[in-house]
């Protein structure tokens, strides 16, 4: 694979997570109207810096790196696959889904849709996944190294800690 065959997969990954963006937009809106209550505002300009680091980082890096092809044909299809992953939590949480921590008094918890039934916090999952298949299509893995690791102390030390306590405050699924 070209760089610039990568370039463009990565820049269309960007493009799908500004459309994810404005779905999440229109979700949290909605939550709100609905006396929706958020929690842990403060860490979403840093994972938009993150996620948007990683991306810029697979750009920045590709150049230099040779692309394998035993290693990033397999990225690239466990890549395609977290994106289906993706898409199955976010159509499991259907309008409830959202990259703000935002949850509406009454409504429950889901635990018993999609990947919910099996798995706590999939997309999280999925997101640390991609972090490293992506890069790894080309190489890139100085970007994948260093998003795992910033992506597990967010994820860990402040987001995931977030959300439960948020969820908690709905009382059981």
């Amino acid at each position: 694979m070209s760089v610039l065959l990568f370039w463009a997969l990565v820049v269309g990954t960007g493009a799908e997570r500004v459309g994810e963006l404005v779905v999440s937009r229109r979700n949290a809106a909605a939550a709100l109207a609905r006396g929706g209550v958020e929690s842990g505002r403060r860490q979403l300009p840093w994972m938009i810096a993150l996620h948007t680091a990683l991306l810029v980082g697979c750009l920045v890096e590709a150049p230099f790196r040779p692309f394998v092809p035993a290693l990033g044909w397999p990225m690239l299809a466990v890549a395609l696959a977290c994106q289906a992953g993706r898409y199955w939590c976010i159509g499991s949480l259907g309008a409830a889904w959202n990259t703000r921590v935002i949850v509406v008094p009454g409504d429950r918890a889901v635990a018993d849709l999609g990947p919910y039934r099996w798995v706590r916090h999939p997309n999280y999952w999925i997101v640390a996944i991609e972090g490293v298949a992506v890069p790894l299509v080309h190489t890139a893995w100085v970007t994948a190294l260093a998003f795992t690791v910033l992506n597990a102390v967010l994820l860990l030390r402040f987001r995931i800690p977030v959300e439960e306590r948020a969820l908690r405050a709905l009382g059981p699924p």
